[in-house]
């Protein structure tokens, strides 16, 4: 395949993939689908909201620069097979920075996943409620057992909340960091090799 073709393909499957990963980050701010915990969280009656949902991995990581690669690869292969040498090393430099994006919104949701969501929980039963993260740490063992979710109260949901989405995010910023990573092969290729089409 043609280097520009196959830079083509990795920008559309990145434009996809930074969309998501914007869109999932956003609602991760509205748990149970409502804009009070957000509220409450801006007007600092305390946490609400989980910090790395707040630490904006699938907006700016995953979002803007895993985007800011893509519209550069995608312009460098519109002309067919990538226009130029100049062209094929500049992704190379855009791909990498979309590397580093992918692993600041993976490193995000891992934690994200990992530390469990800030919800309204009592300790023991007998014990009053309070806001906290009840999973903080369990090192993400509370995953694999759903018993230990109806520890928290309110937000309604929110653990199979924060999980579905951040576990969306996480496979998301795998998938770019593999896509931004065979961008750098393919432009070191079309960048020594040159560009199909005889266009140099």
């Amino acid at each position: 395949m043609c280097t520009g073709k196959c830079s083509k393909v990795i920008a559309i499957s990145l434009y996809v993939l930074a969309g998501v990963s914007i869109i999932c980050n956003i609602i991760a701010f509205f748990p149970d689908w409502s804009t009070k915990y957000a509220k409450l969280d801006r007007e600092e009656n305390g946490a609400r909201i989980t910090d790395e949902v707040k630490y904006m991995g699938g907006v700016i990581g995953g979002g803007i620069m895993c985007l800011i690669p893509a519209i550069h690869i995608h312009l460098t292969s519109s002309n067919g097979c990538c226009a130029n040498r100049c062209g094929m090393f500049l992704s190379i430099g855009f791909a990498a920075a979309g590397v580093v994006g992918a692993l600041y919104s993976l490193a995000t949701s891992a934690l994200g996943l990992s530390n469990g969501p800030v919800c309204l929980f009592t300790e023991t039963p007998t014990s009053v409620p309070g806001w906290g993260r009840p999973f903080l740490n369990n090192n993400g063992s509370y995953l694999g057992n759903s018993d230990l979710w109806t520890k928290c109260i309110e937000p309604e949901g929110v653990v199979e909340f924060n999980l579905g989405l951040f576990a969306t995010l996480l496979v998301v910023a795998s998938l770019e960091l593999v896509l931004c990573g065979i961008q750098i092969v393919n432009g070191l290729f079309g960048c020594i090799c040159g560009t199909c089409g005889g266009r140099e």
